[in-house]
């Protein structure tokens, strides 16, 4: 996965992240704006886990896309 091309096609990519992480609110979504580093924040703070779980989670997510 290609954060660079992420962050381009952001409209059409967040419906795959909202799909994976449900607890993240459109405004959430909105202030990632393809960001990798938002998205690993948001997911932290959202589920209440340490950062080293939400790297996992994300890239678990990056090789599935």
């Amino acid at each position: 996965m290609n954060w660079d091309t992420t962050k381009g096609n952001w409209n059409q990519f967040k419906g795959k992240v909202k799909e994976q992480w449900g607890k993240l609110t459109d405004d959430d979504l909105a202030r990632i704006e393809g960001k990798r580093d938002q998205l690993l924040g948001r997911v932290q703070e959202r589920y209440g886990i340490e950062k080293d779980e939400a790297e996992r989670q994300v890239k678990q997510f990056e090789s599935r896309h």
